[in-house]
C-alpha cells in the first residue's frame, strides 16, 4: 500500500505541475500588465521580469514544469530521507549500539533502536531478533548461525534501500533533459532572429528582438534547472551513502558481537 501511494503520487506530480506551468506562463508571465501596450504581443517593458520570461516562447512551461517537478521531489526526498535518519544522530546511535553489543546488552540496544527509528534501527533491530533466535538454538553451528544473521542483516538493507533510492532517478532524468530542452528552445529562438534578419528591407527589430529573447530565456531556465537538479541529486545520493554506511557499521557490529560472545 505505502508502495502504491507513493508511484501514485510520482505519476500525479508531472501532470498537475505541467497544468501549473502552463497556467502561469499564460496567465502570469503573459498578462499584458508586463508589456509596452498592454499587449503581450509586444516589447515586455523595460525591467519586467515576467514579460521577459513569456518571451522565452513554448519551450518555458516545460522548463517550467522540469523546475516544479524538481522541487516536488526534493521536498519528498528530503522528508523521506529525514525520517529513515531516525529521531537522533546516526553516527551516535551506531556508535551506542555498538556499545552495548560489544557489552552484549541485546534487549538495551533494541529498546534503542525503538527510540530512534528509521531505516537504521530498522536493520538493526530485526538483526538483533534474528540474533536472539539464533542464541535460542541449539542445533546449528556458530558458523551457520553467523551465516543466518549475515543474511538478515543483507535482507534488511536491501528492504530499507529501495525506499531512499526513490525517485532519485527523476532528479538525474531532468538534469539531463532540462539541459536538452534548454538548447531546443535557443534553437528556436535564433531561428526566429536570423529569419527577421534575413527579412528583405530593414529588419523587424521586434520580431529579432523576440527571437533573442526566446533563446536566451530558454537557455537560461534549461541551464539554471539543470544545475540545480545536479546539486540536489549529489546531496541526496551522500546522505543516502551515509545511511547505508552506517546500516553497514551497525549489521557489521552485529555479527561480530555473535562471533565474540559465543562459541
Amino acid at each position: 500500500m505505502k508502495t502504491n501511494s507513493k508511484t501514485t503520487f510520482a505519476m500525479l506530480v508531472i501532470p498537475v505541475a505541467l497544468v501549473i506551468s502552463i497556467c502561469t506562463y499564460i496567465f502570469i508571465f503573459g498578462n499584458g500588465s508586463h508589456f509596452i501596450g498592454n499587449n503581450n504581443q509586444n516589447l515586455p517593458k523595460p525591467g519586467d521580469f515576467f514579460g521577459t520570461i513569456f518571451k522565452g516562447g513554448v519551450i518555458v512551461p516545460i522548463l517550467l514544469t522540469l523546475l516544479l517537478t524538481l522541487i516536488t521531489f526534493s521536498f519528498e526526498r528530503l522528508l523521506t530521507i529525514g525520517k529513515a535518519s531516525g529521531k537522533g544522530n546516526v553516527t551516535f546511535f551506531v556508535k551506542k549500539i555498538k556499545a552495548l553489543l560489544s557489552e552484549n546488552k541485546i534487549s538495551e540496544a533494541k529498546g534503542l533502536c525503538l527510540e530512534q527509528r528509521g531505516s537504521v534501527a530498522n536493520v538493526v533491530v530485526a538483526s538483533l531478533e534474528k540474533y536472539e533466535q539464533m542464541e535460542a538454538d541449539k542445533e546449528m553451528s556458530k558458523e551457520q548461525k553467523l551465516v543466518v544473521i549475515q543474511k538478515e542483516v543483507e535482507e534488511s538493507t536491501a528492504l530499507e534501500l529501495p525506499s531512499l533510492e526513490q525517485n532519485l532517478v527523476i532528479l538525474a532524468t531532468i538534469s539531463s533533459v532540462a539541459t536538452l530542452m534548454g538548447l531546443l528552445g535557443t534553437v528556436i529562438g535564433m531561428i526566429k532572429a536570423f529569419s527577421a534578419m534575413s527579412q528583405a528591407g530593414a529588419p523587424d527589430s521586434t520580431a529579432l528582438a523576440t527571437g533573442i529573447s526566446e533563446a536566451l530565456i530558454n537557455t537560461a531556465l534549461g541551464i539554471g534547472t539543470a544545475a540545480l537538479a545536479i546539486i540536489l541529486y549529489n546531496v541526496f545520493t551522500t546522505k543516502i551513502d551515509k545511511l547505508t554506511h552506517s546500516i553497514d557499521e551497525a549489521g557489521y557490529s552485529i555479527v561480530q558481537s555473535y562471533s565474540a560472545n559465543h562459541k
